[in-house]
């Protein structure tokens, strides 16, 4: 029996977070064959616990570094919707101005610095995101976010070695989706706990269920004042399970590389159906509360898409624009 929800308040905000970011991601996946977004997407529907949960331990002025699946991790730091879907649609009002698309999001406003499709290549820029914290006596907090492909890259533990050298305040947080693109962690690493890793370069480690928002939260704490205290950096595992396929709005269990039965099993442990099943048995919302938050979400993001449409494309006069500092 799992026990009661850490506070009412916080479990809200959760919930909100996940169903904000659900909706979000729906919407793109909804409008995407309308060949109006021309970059590719990696959505993160049915990761949502994990961007929500780290995030909504951090404070405004600690900085997130992300990959090519961002959208979560960038609306769960309170990044700014209408210019990150102008982002998607390649417009003028996007947060890199048209220029990256979906891969390539930042809000230096809520702390949200970069992210890179190069697989692992934003974890060293949280790295020295920390470094400069430490130099300048900040107890700001870093996070890279990195899937578990990353693990199999040099820079990542690079990265970490030098992190617990300098004892630098960075969470590292793999989201263990078990696939990098369509191969199975089982094929690509030994028979071993993800977390282990932290040893070699003698971090500390936790591990949670990446689909359960409360447990991701409660380990963020506890990770992000490990390392705001000066104590060195957090390595974090977060199972979880992304139901769409690697790059694109569809589903893609036909292909072979996973089965229809294990996406259902994983579809079971919905990170936001689990929470509202929990808040229900504690009273603590009712589905008219639910409705009411999802259709104000919905207007919102509606909203976006508008804008995002309406906004112009850049011209070619401002090629030039944003290459070089003023």
């Amino acid at each position: 029996m799992k026990k009661p929800l850490i506070n009412d308040e916080i479990a809200i905000r959760l919930l909100k977070k996940m169903v904000y970011i659900r909706l979000v991601e729906e919407e793109i996946a909804n409008r995407y064959t309308e060949q109006e977004m021309r970059c590719p997407v990696h959505l993160s529907i049915g990761q949502e616990a994990s961007a929500t949960g780290i995030c909504e331990a951090l404070r405004k002025t600690d900085r997130v570094f992300s990959t090519h699946r961002c959208h979560g991790h960038y609306l769960a730091k309170n990044g700014d919707l209408n210019r990150m879907l102008s982002e998607i649609y390649g417009k003028i009002d996007g947060c890199c101005a048209g220029r990256g698309g979906s891969m390539h999001l930042f809000d230096d406003e809520h702390g949200i610095i970069s992210s890179i499709p190069i697989v692992s290549s934003s974890i060293p820029l949280a790295v020295g995101s920390a470094l400069t914290s430490k130099i300048d006596s900040r107890d700001d907090v870093s996070v890279a976010f990195l899937g578990d492909g990353s693990l199999e890259e040099g820079v990542f533990h690079e990265s970490a070695n030098f992190a617990s050298l300098k004892n630098l305040p960075v969470l590292f947080v793999c989201e263990n989706n078990l696939y990098s693109v369509f191969t199975h962690l089982d094929e690509r690493q030994p028979d071993r706990p993800i977390a282990d890793l932290a040893k070699a370069h003698n971090m500390t480690a936790f591990t949670a269920d990446g689909n359960d928002v409360i447990a991701v939260y409660e380990i963020a704490q506890k990770a992000v004042q490990h390392a705001r205290e000066g104590k060195g950096p957090v390595f974090i595992v977060l199972d979880t399970f992304r139901w769409r396929e690697h790059c694109g709005p569809n589903y893609d269990n036909h292909i072979g590389y996973r089965t229809e039965t294990s996406f259902q099993e994983w579809k079971q442990k919905d990170p936001i159906e689990n929470l509202k099943s929990r808040m229900f048995a504690e009273n603590l919302i009712t589905q008219e509360e639910i409705d009411l938050f999802v259709s104000e979400f919905q207007v919102k993001v509606n909203e976006g898409f508008e804008f995002a449409k309406a906004s112009p494309f850049p011209t070619p006069s401002q090629i030039n624009s944003f290459i070089y500092a003023d």
